[in-house]
């Protein structure tokens, strides 16, 4: 009998204070994410999570006492992908296990692809509750160009997916060139 992995999810709050602005930051870590041997439906978990804390803050907003509500919804999903693996050729069958709904066939062998189906599946089930922000992990393993070439790639294929993520909101005019040079490489 196979014991199967399940995700956890656990909460880190940190209180921040600057100039004067305070912040109550949570974050939500889901550690066993995609470590299993059938990720079938593994972001269900994120996914109720998510919803029951809006769900929580729509009761508490209906509710007659209103003001010390504690806003506790998931405003930004900060998503890793791994820049190892899953590059070239026929996908991994661990990630396929289960997996399927369309994605089978999608990338011929020798097609270089960057996010995993279960990537992609975690990303459709929750770009309508959340703003996602994909992010490349282990970057500095890397070089600027390989760095470059795997981003558009995951654009790509974001967008091939129909996957909707966060889009940062383009520079003041009057912003310094420095700070629009650095704003152009978080795009």
């Amino acid at each position: 009998e196979r014991i199967t992995q399940t995700v956890e999810i656990t909460k880190h709050v940190v209180d921040i204070e600057e100039k004067g602005v305070k912040l109550r930051l949570t974050i939500v870590d889901t550690p066993g994410f995609g470590d299993a041997v059938n990720n079938t439906e593994c972001w269900k978990p994120v996914a109720d999570y998510i919803d029951q804390q809006f769900e929580q803050y729509f009761r508490d907003e209906s509710g007659l006492n209103r003001k010390n509500i504690q806003d506790n919804r998931v405003h930004c999903c900060i998503y890793f992908i791994s820049p190892f693996g899953h590059g070239y050729g026929q996908p991994c069958p661990r990630c396929w296990q289960g997996l399927g709904r369309g994605l089978a066939g999608r990338g011929s062998p020798g097609s270089p692809r960057r996010l995993r189906p279960l990537d992609v599946e975690f990303m459709r089930a929750l770009h309508q509750r959340v703003n996602i922000v994909p992010v490349l992990a282990k970057a500095d393993t890397l070089t600027p160009a390989e760095v470059e070439r795997m981003k558009n790639k995951i654009r790509e294929e974001i967008d091939h997916y129909g996957i909707r993520i966060y889009q940062f909101p383009e520079c003041d005019s009057d912003e310094d060139e420095e700070f629009k040079l650095q704003d152009q490489a978080l795009k």
